[in-house]
């Protein structure tokens, strides 16, 4: 499937529901969830500002919500771009969940990036979450 509305282009499975969120045209996010409960989403943000400071207001957020919380800065090059952040591991209802964060900054905005999933899905769809980050970024302009 492809979503393309608030200037926010990418692929997705099929299978997937999409939610959205359209701030009076500040901030547009668009969540999509997998079958299982696994999501991936992402915002954009007006340019020129730090991208690490909403990375770590993520996991600000996260820390706060699971006391049993463990993040380590991580980097990855997708598309000929570097998404800094971080890595997140915590239990939620006695189960291991893994989460990334990552951020883009471009010209016309700062894009966050955040996937979630319980471990035993993550290892079979943080794939998927790659490719839909991966097909963001190959749908931005320049």
């Amino acid at each position: 499937m492809r979503f393309d509305r608030f200037g926010l282009a990418f692929d997705y499975p099929e299978n997937w529901s999409v939610e959205t969120e359209d701030a009076a045209g500040r901030q547009a996010a668009v969540t999509v969830y997998s079958p299982e409960g696994a999501f991936w989403s992402v915002s954009a943000h007006a340019p020129g500002g730090d991208p690490r400071l909403l990375a770590e207001a993520v996991v600000g957020q996260i820390r706060a919500e699971y006391p049993d919380f463990d993040s380590e800065s991580a980097s990855a090059a997708v598309a000929g771009h570097t998404l800094s952040g971080f890595d997140m591991n915590f239990y939620c209802l006695d189960l291991t969940n893994t989460a990334e964060v990552r951020t883009l900054a471009t010209p016309g905005a700062i894009y966050l990036f955040l996937c979630q999933a319980e471990d035993r899905e993550w290892d079979r769809i943080s794939h998927v979450f790659a490719a839909m980050t991966c097909s963001f970024i190959g749908a931005l302009p320049g």
